[in-house]
């Protein structure tokens, strides 16, 4: 029996161990690696340590959990989360089960990316989702966004801030409206509507966008929002309350739907940085101390 199950090892993950574990809490962390950053050269926004590289930020977060001796991290996955009278019971890859009074997840998202050729090797390198993570290495630069209706209208809207050289791929029927057309002209923005059909780059640059119907974009970025999903199931065995996108419903304090049950980091918001994930981290961890606090002043 431990205090606190933490199921995902990342920024989210790692800072409410911190916090967990200088309030003296018996809190084991599951992870088995693979961030959902993991593809990325350097994490960025990230308070006092920007530029830094996603692996090198999580390393620093364990080295700095040892000095809890209550903080436990194993490489270990959880595959089945079930309540138990009033703790819960989780049940390892290996078949070992741990008992914890809070469950705490935490453990990311997957990118479903398109089947367009040449895309995984760019993906994180100079294909990005996040211009507040990535538009300030290509600012100025040929960029090409991919999007359609009202979501690729905010989505040049934001991307404008980094540069004014910008095309927009709708892969498909562009679903904008005769007014919204006409913003993209009077800003000089090209509307594409076939598919992309691959991307070209070279050393993990950009160099070229060839769509279905051979025209070819020249570019050094392209930001898309591809479609993501829970990297576990443990959220819906629990029965936790999800969104529309497949995020987990949360109170400002990361509980969810489930009394004992957690969440934090990607899988609970749509914004997606890891300066985000670590601070709802730490917000979950200081509530459920809380709690447990209140149970035993008895």
């Amino acid at each position: 029996m431990v205090d606190v199950v933490i199921v995902g090892g990342g920024a989210a993950g790692l800072s409410a161990a911190l916090v967990l574990g200088r309030a003296r809490r018996t809190t084991l962390v599951l992870d088995t690696g693979g961030p959902r950053n993991g593809y990325s050269r350097m994490a960025h926004g990230v308070f006092t340590r920007d530029g830094t590289s996603p692996q090198e930020l999580l390393r620093i977060g364990r080295e700095q959990l040892r000095p809890y001796e209550t903080v436990t991290l194993r490489s270990e996955t959880a595959v089945q989360a079930r309540p138990v009278e009033d703790r819960f019971e989780i049940t390892l890859a290996n078949g070992e089960t741990v008992r914890c009074r809070r469950l705490l997840l935490a453990h990311g998202l997957v990118d479903e990316l398109p089947d367009i050729e040449g895309l995984s090797d760019l993906w994180g390198k100079s294909i990005f989702h996040c211009p507040y993570c990535d538009g300030w290495e290509v600012r100025d630069e040929p960029l090409v966004a991919c999007g359609s209706g009202e979501a690729a209208l905010e989505y040049v809207q934001l991307l404008l801030g980094w540069s004014k050289r910008l095309t927009l791929c709708t892969e498909g029927p562009s679903e904008l409206t005769e007014a919204q057309l006409a913003q993209f002209e009077r800003h000089g923005i090209p509307i594409h509507e076939a598919p992309v059909n691959r991307v070209e780059g070279t050393n993990g640059r950009l160099t070229g966008v060839i769509l279905s119907d051979g025209t070819e974009l020249q570019a050094t970025a392209m930001f898309m929002h591809p479609p993501y999903r829970l990297s576990t199931d443990l959220a819906t065995q629990l029965d936790c309350e999800l969104t529309d996108k497949g995020l987990i419903v949360t109170d400002e304090w990361g509980r969810t739907s489930v009394t004992g049950v957690s969440a934090a980091g990607d899988i609970m918001t749509p914004n997606h940085q890891v300066i985000r994930a670590a601070a709802t981290g730490s917000t979950a961890a200081i509530r459920i101390n809380s709690e447990l606090l209140a149970e035993d002043f008895v």
